[in-house]
């Protein structure tokens, strides 16, 4: 694999996502121009550091960043497109959400979203480029509050603790419960979970 080599720019934009293995909920992704002149220190892929280090970055990166912003795709969009291209059509709201824009854009994985400035997809992107690092942390946030409030509707399903994410507990509770309005109805262990139900 090639070495990461930063490209000359001032304006670059990281974008990542968090929320594509979930059955429940948007998929969501952030797009953060970090300002040169006011560095954060302890930027990291979001799921390598804490919940309570992460709640610490957020207001910090908010604060600091020359441009942020938040773009989603919906449980519909996401069950229409399939979750590669809601992934992609979220990066791309992100991207235009910014309020200034980027010179170059550096997305994390292995492939890009069509855009309208030259990115690079990078693989391992939120531990190699602090923009991206941001954005990780930015989204997974603001995932992970979500996840909590939908809790708070749904007290039965554990969103709060596996934000969404087909542990063992979450798929007992889907055969369980039945699905939510929010569960993705195109992943697979939500589609049995519904079969069961209409079965049971």
């Amino acid at each position: 694999m090639m070495p990461f080599i930063r490209k000359p720019y001032t304006l670059i934009a990281g974008v990542d996502e968090v929320g594509r293995g979930p059955l429940v909920g948007d998929v969501v992704t952030a797009a953060v121009i970090l300002d040169p002149n006011n560095p954060i220190i302890g930027l990291a892929d979001s799921k390598k550091i804490s919940e309570k280090k992460r709640d610490l970055l957020y207001p910090e990166i908010i604060e600091k960043a020359l441009a942020w912003s938040i773009g989603r795709a919906s449980v519909a969009e996401i069950d229409e497109l399939n979750i590669l291209h809601a992934t992609m059509l979220a990066m791309q709201r992100a991207v235009a959400g910014l309020s200034i824009k980027p010179e170059y854009v550096y997305i994390d994985g292995n492939r890009c979203p069509q855009l309208s400035v030259p990115s690079e997809a990078v693989i391992k992107g939120d531990s190699l480029v602090a923009e991206i690092s941001a954005a990780s942390i930015i989204a997974k946030v603001t995932r992970d509050k979500e996840m909590v409030e939908l809790d708070n509707q749904y007290p039965d399903y554990g969103f709060a603790k596996h934000k969404g994410y087909p542990t063992k507990e979450h798929l007992a509770q889907l055969v369980q419960l039945g699905a939510t309005p929010f569960h993705r109805k195109s992943f697979k262990p939500v589609q049995q979970a519904l079969i069961a139900t209409q079965q049971g």
